[in-house]
C-alpha cells in the first residue's frame, strides 16, 4: 500500500499531533493506524452516490451505511473555500448530518458508519486538504454516534479510496451521471452491496 504526497510548497506538516501551521489534519500514516473499515464493494458505493449527487469539484458528499452496507442517509454540499484545517469541515459534515439522520450517541458502539466523497481538482495523490477531511470526518462520526468510514476522493483520473489502494477510473469528475429519474429523495435506505441490480434499486426508489 502506498501513498503520493504533494503537499502545497508553502504548508508544512508539524512534527507531532497531526497538524500543520494551519490547523487539524490527518497524515496517510495515521489515518491508515486508526484502523477505517474496509468497504466491500467501493466501486457500486462510489457509482451510486456520484449518481445520486452529480458531483463536480469543490463538492463533498456524506453518506451514512448501515451494516450491511445499505445506504441509509446522503447529503451534498459545496465547500466554497479550501482549507488545511480539520475544524471547519468537521462543523460542515457535522450539519449536514443532523438536517439527515438521527444521532447515534446513546448506543455503546456504533452500528452505522459514515464514508465522505471529496471530488476535487487535482490527481489522487494525498494533499494536506485530504488531510483536513479525514480529520473532520472522524470527529464529525465521534460526535454524531458513528463509526468513521472511508475517505474517498473523485478527480478527473477517476476514485481513490485514500488508505486503501484501491480505485477505479469511473466515474470521475467529468463523468454524467447515471439517470436515476426525475426526483430524488434526501433520506432513504438503498442497497449498494448488491452486484450489479444496485442501479436499479436506486431507479425504482426515485420514481416513487
Amino acid at each position: 500500500m502506498t501513498f503520493g504526497f504533494a503537499p502545497p510548497p508553502t504548508t508544512s506538516l508539524a512534527a507531532t499531533g497531526g497538524t500543520s501551521r494551519h490547523g487539524r489534519l490527518l497524515e496517510p500514516a495515521e489515518w491508515t493506524a486508526a484502523g477505517i473499515p474496509l468497504l466491500r464493494n467501493p466501486r457500486e458505493v462510489v457509482s451510486g452516490l456520484h449518481s445520486r449527487h452529480s458531483p463536480v469539484p469543490s463538492t463533498a458528499v456524506i453518506a451514512v451505511l448501515g451494516p450491511e452496507e445499505q445506504l441509509v442517509a446522503s447529503a451534498s454540499f459545496v465547500q466554497r473555500t479550501a482549507s488545511a484545517d480539520g475544524w471547519e469541515y468537521r462543523n460542515a459534515l457535522l450539519s449536514r448530518l443532523r438536517r439527515v439522520l438521527p444521532h447515534d450517541l446513546r448506543r455503546r458502539t456504533p452500528v452505522r458508519t459514515a464514508v465522505l466523497l471529496y471530488c476535487r481538482e487535482g490527481d489522487e495523490r494525498w494533499t494536506e486538504e485530504d488531510g483536513a477531511w479525514m480529520w473532520g470526518l472522524r470527529d464529525a462520526c465521534t460526535l454524531h454516534g458513528l463509526r468513521c468510514g472511508a475517505y474517498i476522493t473523485l478527480t478527473r483520473g477517476g476514485w481513490q479510496v485514500l488508505g486503501e489502494g484501491r480505485g477505479g477510473r469511473r466515474p470521475n469528475s467529468d463523468s454524467q451521471p447515471q439517470h436515476l429519474g426525475d426526483t430524488v429523495a434526501e433520506f432513504s435506505p438503498l442497497a449498494l452491496h448488491s452486484g450489479g441490480g444496485s442501479i436499479e434499486v436506486l431507479r425504482r426508489t426515485a420514481a416513487r
